[in-house]
Parts: C-alpha cells; sequence; structure tokens
C-alpha cells in the first residue's frame, strides 16, 4: 500500500585506525578500510582511490585540510573541502567550513555547514554523465 523506504545507510566497515583525543598529527593523512579521529589533524586526509573507506570524526576530532572518503560520519569540526563518494552523516555537532561534495546526505538538527552542498554526479561505464538528482521517470530513463 505504501512504498517502502529504501534504506540508505553507511556500509558496516571495520575501524582499523584510530587518531587518539591525545595525538595531533601535521601532514596528511592516506587511509583505507575505516579511520576514527578524536584527536586533531592537520593536513589531508584523504582515503585510497577505489576503497569502500570509512571516515568517523568524534566530537572530540578536528581536520584541517581536505577530507576525502568513501562513507563518512562527522561530529567534529573540518576546516577544508570534504568530498564523499558514497553516503554521509553529518551529526549534531559537526562543523564544516568548506564546500561538501555528497551523493547520499543525512543531516542532524545542529549541523553547521559554512559552505556549498553539491550532489556528486554519477557517470555510466560508457563513459555518459547521469543526473542522479533526476526525478522523474524521462530523465531517469536517458
Amino acid at each position: 500500500m505504501f512504498g517502502r523506504k529504501r534504506n540508505k545507510s553507511i556500509e558496516v566497515t571495520k575501524l582499523s585506525s584510530l587518531v587518539a583525543d591525545n595525538l595531533e598529527i601535521v601532514g596528511d593523512v592516506l587511509f583505507s578500510g575505516g579511520l576514527r579521529v578524536d584527536g586533531k589533524i592537520e593536513g589531508n586526509v584523504l582515503s585510497k582511490d577505489g576503497e569502500r573507506s570509512l571516515l568517523v570524526l568524534s566530537d572530540k576530532g578536528t581536520i584541517v585540510g581536505r577530507v576525502r572518503a568513501y562513507d563518512a560520519v562527522i561530529n567534529g569540526s573540518i576546516s577544508g573541502d570534504l568530498e564523499v563518494e558514497h553516503f554521509l552523516e553529518l551529526q549534531s555537532n559537526a562543523r564544516v567550513s568548506g564546500n561538501i561534495t555528497y551523493r547520499q546526505l543525512q543531516m542532524e538538527c545542529g549541523a553547521v555547514v559554512d559552505g556549498q552542498l553539491e550532489k556528486a554526479v554519477e557517470s555510466s561505464a560508457d563513459g555518459k554523465v547521469i543526473d542522479i538528482s533526476a526525478s522523474s521517470p524521462a530523465a531517469a530513463s536517458r
């Protein structure tokens, strides 16, 4: 009778790396798998290309630099652009100063974004660009 909601959620990934709250890193961080940040990183935080990575930034965590991940749960502070290939969750203490690119977004009340939100455009196997934000059936059949 009623349409069933599709479950849009983060793929479960083992958090194999931790930047503890007593740790500050100056320099770029390249990771695969899961990374939890409770401390501070001054540098870019980038997942390896082609990896289904997960970044968790706790309410104690801070990143000053560009961030790229497959999935991300943000509850801390980011000063820099954020690019999430699949699913982005901005929790209530999230503070992002920079532009955000995402495919799916969940944003809780209290989260703050000082920048532009841009929904990612998916490209098909034949190289054609598909605008996944189009909701009309005619647009989807092109």
